[in-house]
């Protein structure tokens, strides 16, 4: 075999090694784990997660998702907790720990500690026959049969184990919380999904006197004079009391000059699309760049309760404030 059939062999017996390590906590997943999702759900502080080396990795991955949906949290390295950053912890906290030997020394130094706060712990741990199993209020099982390293050394299926178990805590007291897509945004308001749930069209709207508006009585030439200032490739038509009644647009202006030439006697009214594609004031953009890909148009009018032209957004000012995009890695 050569060498690289060797490595692709080698490769997938890691994944299938690691995936079957997965595979078994399914099973695991019992009273204990709905008591921990309790504990946690109740906590009015916020959970404490810690661990030394790979463990302490997985622990800020950990922590990363349960601030990302809904569950404060913190890491805390167990070194610094020894110098002084206990004092971060509160007795309204619940503290999560990680290890694969459940001995780890520092952990071993903190435990005592924990307990005189009389703050819950939770135990992510490959041993149940660990001080730090006995020590804990829960215990969940993350051991696994084998690590895919072929010495039993480098943590590797132990840590993406951890690492799953993590991920059901979080999703579980994501499910508890009825934790929105909405409230997923408010906390990623910098990535594209937040922009996605929380930007309305209001935001980037054009409003006030820069809309394009005429009457539908109103000579077309004066319709592309307002389209030409206004410069939206496009005018609302509007009744009297402001509420909409068609929309004019480039298109339509180059549908009408296919049909006849002479246009001098040709009103707004005559050219204009009637009963044409709104949004809602308030109306999530991504709302208003679903209407516009569904039916290939590029603006689209903006009203009120009653109807009356608010606005009008393009489907530029979509683009440049970064939807339709992919959330970056």
């Amino acid at each position: 075999m050569s060498d690289h059939q060797e490595a692709i062999r080698r490769g997938r017996e890691v994944v299938r090694m690691e995936a079957e390590a997965v595979a078994d906590l399914e099973q695991r997943i019992g009273e204990s784990f709905g008591e921990a999702v309790g504990i946690i759900f109740s906590c009015t502080g916020r959970v404490v997660v810690t661990g030394v080396g790979k463990s302490g990795n997985i622990a800020r991955k950990i922590v990363g998702t349960l601030n990302s949906t809904g569950t404060p949290a913190m890491f805390l390295h167990p070194n610094d907790a020894v110098h002084g950053d206990l004092g971060m912890v509160r007795k309204e906290d619940v503290v999560v720990c990680i290890s694969k030997s459940g001995d780890t020394p520092e952990l071993g130094i903190l435990l005592p500690m924990f307990k005189r706060l009389e703050v819950p712990i939770i135990s992510l741990v490959g041993r149940l026959n660990s001080r730090l199993a006995k020590d804990s209020t829960v215990v969940l099982d993350a051991s696994v049969k084998e690590e895919a390293c072929p010495h039993d050394l480098a943590p590797t299926s132990s840590t993406t184990a951890t690492l799953v178990l993590g991920d059901a805590l979080a999703m579980a007291l994501l499910d508890k919380r009825r934790f929105s897509k909405e409230d997923f945004a408010f906390f990623h308001p910098g990535g594209i999904l937040g922009r996605r749930l929380l930007l309305r069209v209001d935001e980037l709207m054009v409003r006030g006197d820069a809309v394009p508006r005429v009457k539908s009585s109103v000579p077309l030439r004066d319709a592309i004079m307002e389209m030409t200032v206004k410069r939206l490739g496009c005018t609302s038509v509007v009744r009297d009391d402001g509420t909409l009644e068609g929309i004019v647009t480039d298109g339509d202006l180059r549908r009408l000059l296919q049909q006849q030439k002479d246009i001098r006697n040709v009103t707004a009214g005559m050219a204009m699309t009637k009963d044409p594609k709104r949004i809602r004031v308030g109306t999530q953009a991504v709302v208003a760049l679903q209407e516009m890909e569904s039916y290939n148009i590029t603006q689209i009018m903006v009203v009120d309760q009653g109807d009356h032209v608010v606005g009008v957004v393009h489907l530029h000012d979509l683009v440049k404030a970064g939807l339709g995009g992919e959330e970056p890695a």
